[in-house]
């Protein structure tokens, strides 16, 4: 995602970070509450900088941590690379290689979501787990390799056609939420002079905390919800 400040882990709510904050929260707490199902070796699919790593390494089970990304992706940092690259098709590595696999806002990036996910099913360990997060409210961005918007009902049915038969889906926020990041978006990114932003920026802020602080998450997907983005488990075998 392509948000100026690298908060992931410590993620203050600030001026400057009233478009990112949520999205990153939301994130960061739906690794935290499934922390228990990472463990051995762990491959970060679409990695960019491996926000997540040294978090994940200190707070789970996870024993070796494997960053995967594909040639042609976006260099975040000169500092940190991706441990192999990969051509997009064929995930270089041997099948059921890994207990546990992350993909934290990549999927919207799949020109063939279907075939990514064969290959992480091939190279998932039969009862492993992967983990991922999609957006649904959020900018085009990584132009022009920005392909979807999912739905929970699409991600149920392209986990399945991809082989995973445990697939559980929950929303990252709901109503209250969605305006509190659409908000945020619109004040730290649309086109208004520094000094309107400043001021609308200073004034918003107390009412996106207000929005976020009084969100109810959808606890299931039905008609007319309103989601900030989904993440997810599944695998090929078990149920959790």
């Amino acid at each position: 995602m392509d948000i100026s400040k690298d908060y992931f882990i410590e993620i203050p709510y600030i001026i400057s970070n009233l478009d990112g904050y949520y999205i990153r929260s939301s994130i960061l707490n739906a690794i935290k509450l499934n922390l228990n199902l990472l463990n051995g070796k762990l491959l970060d699919l679409g990695c960019g900088k491996m926000p997540y790593k040294k978090f994940i390494l200190e707070n789970s089970n996870v024993t070796d941590y494997v960053g995967l990304d594909i040639e042609t992706a976006i260099e975040y940092s000169p500092e940190i690379k991706p441990d192999i690259r990969w051509d997009g098709v064929k995930i270089p590595f041997t099948n059921g290689e890994f207990d546990t696999i992350i993909m934290t806002e990549v999927m919207e990036h799949l020109s063939d979501p279907v075939r990514t996910l064969n290959e992480a099913g091939r190279v998932l360990k039969m009862d492993g787990i992967l983990f991922f997060t999609v957006p649904f409210i959020w900018p085009l961005h990584e132009t022009p390799f920005d392909e979807y918007r999912y739905t929970p009902f699409a991600l149920t049915r392209i986990f399945k056609e991809a082989g995973f038969s445990e697939i559980k889906l929950y929303a990252l926020g709901g109503w209250h939420a969605s305006l509190a990041q659409m908000l945020g978006l619109w004040v730290r990114r649309s086109n208004m002079s520094k000094r309107k932003r400043r001021y609308l920026s200073i004034l918003l802020k107390p009412v996106i905390r207000y929005l976020i602080n009084k969100d109810s998450k959808p606890v299931h997907f039905g008609e007319g919800q309103m989601i900030t983005g989904i993440f997810g488990m599944a695998s090929k075998s078990i149920v959790f």
